[in-house]
């Protein structure tokens, strides 16, 4: 068993989260197919002998889909032991999560969100709805991921572009597991087929006509929970940054979790292009 393996295996039979790290490669992928996941989400499907030795271990890790410049140029990072060297200044590139690995079929599932910053449509979306099969997209990582033992409850919360994650989660909770999952969504529309265990609750929260971001449906739902005294909770929660900031407060503050029972990330921010948060 390689470093990284034995090490995922340590976390997983302990009692504290861990990031764990991967080696870091770049891969020349094939566009397999493309379809709407609801209506706010695009799956790209990709696969092809690129993809071999393709890891992905952790819920929340993610891959950078990497795209030509303005003047078609491509400029890819190079390999650098286990970690890859950027070019400066860095390519254009766009970061999602790991929706789905198989190794077996060759097939890695990466799900976009259709609005960008404030709503609007970005470069990922765009090439998202445009890209065909047989075309070829560079990926890079992921460089490693957050790997979470078992908890007595979990809650896990965020909008859209937290979807992938909270649906792979959800997906590989042992079947045990008790806990919360609220997702933040425009209408019915978006809600997508989960595989929740029997014990998570699923709550969707429908914003309406408001604006991604705007509005405190999120944070109202999350701070209703009421954990059972005595039990060890594990908090992710990600979306837009500013909807997440009262939610710090209140896992600090109120829940008292020590700070590796919990992970909360903003995956955008309002007015924001690109917008990146070290989790």
């Amino acid at each position: 068993m390689t470093g990284h393996l034995a090490r995922i295996a340590e976390v997983r039979a302990g009692t504290v989260p861990a990031k764990v790290r991967y080696p870091i490669r770049v891969c020349a992928a094939e566009v397999l197919r493309t379809g709407m996941v609801g209506a706010g989400l695009v799956r790209v499907t990709l696969g092809g002998p690129g993809v071999d030795g393709f890891e992905s271990h952790a819920p929340d890790e993610h891959v950078k889909l990497i795209f030509p410049e303005d003047d078609g140029s491509l400029r890819l990072p190079e390999p650098d032991g286990d970690l890859l060297r950027w070019p400066r200044p860095a390519p254009t590139s766009r970061e999602y999560t790991v929706r789905r690995y198989d190794p077996v079929n060759r097939e890695l599932d990466i799900d976009i969100a259709l609005h960008g910053a404030g709503g609007t449509e970005g470069l990922g979306a765009a090439w998202a709805r445009s890209v065909r099969p047989g075309e070829i997209v560079h990926v890079a990582g992921p460089p490693g991921g957050l790997i979470v033992p078992p908890y007595d409850r979990y809650l896990l919360g965020g909008d859209i572009t937290a979807l992938p994650a909270i649906a792979r989660r959800v997906e590989e909770l042992p079947r045990t597991a008790r806990g919360w999952a609220f997702i933040e969504v425009a209408d019915a529309r978006e809600e997508i087929g989960l595989d929740p265990p029997e014990g998570v609750e699923v709550c969707w929260l429908h914003r309406g006509a408001a604006a991604p971001g705007t509005i405190g449906l999120l944070a109202d739902a999350v701070r209703r929970v009421e954990v059972p005294p005595g039990e060890r909770v594990y908090v992710w929660l990600a979306g837009e940054a500013g909807v997440l900031k009262p939610l710090r407060r209140w896992v600090r503050d109120e829940l008292r979790l020590a700070r590796a029972d919990y992970d909360i990330t903003g995956y955008w921010k309002r007015g924001v292009a690109d917008f990146d948060e070290d989790p």
